[in-house]
Order: structure tokens, then C-alpha cells, then sequence
């Protein structure tokens, strides 16, 4: 019984511990991510390699690779209360850098899905 019991306590621990941390993180699709980013003063975010962005870009968008050592620092002067919105390649390095940048205090983190390469999105027209 207390086996029982102790593995209930873990799930809703863990569960509701998951649940926290998804509330400051979405994936959303490519063309509600472009008129998100239509805001004024957007954080955006392009978490390629300098060489991936130099290929080409979201307009707007600033480079912080990553990969690159020290890729938290690069974050000391955003606000961590506005909407952080970032893009990889593909979707993989943006949400591990979503929860870097969540452990490290930021409240939303919004996340292209399918990174650049679903960029531009396709009209629905």
C-alpha cells in the first residue's frame, strides 16, 4: 500500500511540476508565429549558427547560437517577462534553449514549429 501510495505522490508531483513549466512554453504554428512577431519591441530569436543565419533569417530576428559557449549570457539584458519567441533549424535547439532560458527565470517562450524550414509559412488561401 505504501508502494502505492508513494508512487501517486511522485506522479502528481512530477505531473504538476511538467505542467508548470508548459505554461511558459508553446510551439505554435508557423503563421501564428508571424503575426506574433508583427508586435513592437518582439524579442526574437534565431538560435542557429552564425552561418545558418547569414543563409537567411527571419527579419528582425537576432542571432544566439545555441551551440555557442556562454549561450545564457547572450540573454542577460532581455526581459524575462516579455515573450521570448525563438526559431532553429528544425525545432530541436529551440526547445532546449526554451528550457535553459525557462530554469533561468523566463516566464513565456514561444517556439516556431518546425523551425526555419516551415518559414515562410504557406497561405491558407
Amino acid at each position: 500500500m505504501k508502494k502505492i501510495l508513494l508512487i501517486i505522490i511522485l506522479f502528481v508531483f512530477t505531473t504538476t511540476a511538467f505542467a508548470q513549466d508548459t505554461e511558459k512554453f508553446r510551439v505554435i504554428e508557423p503563421a501564428e508565429f508571424k503575426k506574433e512577431i508583427q508586435k513592437k519591441d518582439v524579442q526574437l530569436i534565431d538560435v542557429r549558427t552564425p552561418e545558418e543565419y547569414a543563409a537567411g533569417h527571419i527579419e528582425g530576428a537576432h542571432n544566439i547560437d545555441f551551440l555557442a559557449e556562454g549561450f545564457l549570457k547572450h540573454f542577460e539584458n532581455f526581459d524575462k517577462n516579455k515573450p521570448v519567441y525563438l526559431y532553429c533549424r528544425s525545432g530541436n535547439r529551440s526547445a532546449k534553449a526554451s528550457a535553459q532560458l525557462i530554469e533561468a527565470g523566463f516566464k513565456n517562450i514561444i517556439d516556431l514549429k518546425g523551425g526555419y524550414k516551415a518559414w515562410p509559412p504557406k497561405n491558407k488561401d
